[in-house]
């Protein structure tokens, strides 16, 4: 089973996937029966757009068996909000997270010792992934240290790839076409195992 645990795709997939939902999509879906393995955040782009309100919106929807992880949150240089206002909204998605007992899907673009220094101030005992990790081994090293987890899609680092326990590697197709199987060989051929025994993303959708 070669789970695809973050995506923006809504093609059907052949293996499970984690389908990552802008807010219309979760308030549609959590209203509905539809089946499925969804997750939701604000993403730090989108920063500005938080309030209590929608919060609590993202809270009901999260509290859904469906929604399996919390996010995509987290911290990014890039974006036009300031940091300040990225690592509050980013610590409500954190009290979230350990309030559901659900794992986070994390965005990080170069701030990774700010999100170092926040995991180590917030001391979660929910499951942190770092989403599409393209980081060298050195950065990979300091996420698992830190307690992290990464995930990685089409493009990576293959020696951050050799160095994260498969218990701690996740695989996903983000917003690329690729088959998630595809990514699951390539992987593979790194670990010199068979992609069969890339299963921590299996066992992140049957946590229960």
């Amino acid at each position: 089973m070669f789970v695809d645990i973050h995506t923006h795709s809504f093609t059907p997939a052949t293996n499970p996937a984690i389908r990552n939902l802008t807010f219309d999509m979760a308030c549609t879906i959590a209203a509905s029966d539809e089946k499925g393995f969804f997750s939701a955040g604000i993403h730090p782009w989108q920063a500005g757009e938080y309030s209590a309100e929608l919060f609590e919106k993202l809270t009901t929807w999260t509290n859904d068996i469906r929604f399996v992880a919390i996010g995509e949150c987290g911290l990014d240089k890039h974006s036009q909000f300031p940091l300040e206002l990225q690592s509050y909204v980013f610590e409500q998605h954190i009290k979230l997270s350990e309030k559901l007992q659900k794992p986070l899907i994390i965005h990080c673009v170069g701030c990774f010792n700010e999100l170092f220094v926040l995991k180590k101030k917030m001391n979660p005992h929910q499951l942190w992934i770092i989403h599409g990790f393209r980081g060298k081994p050195e950065l990979a090293g300091q996420a698992l240290k830190a307690g992290c987890a990464l995930s990685y899609g089409e493009h990576f680092n293959p020696g951050s790839v050799r160095l994260t326990p498969t218990d701690r590697l996740y695989i996903e197709t983000d917003e690329s076409s690729m088959p998630v199987s595809e990514i699951y060989q390539s992987i593979a051929l790194i670990k010199q195992c068979d992609p069969e025994e890339l299963s921590a993303g299996e066992k992140l959708i049957n946590r229960d």
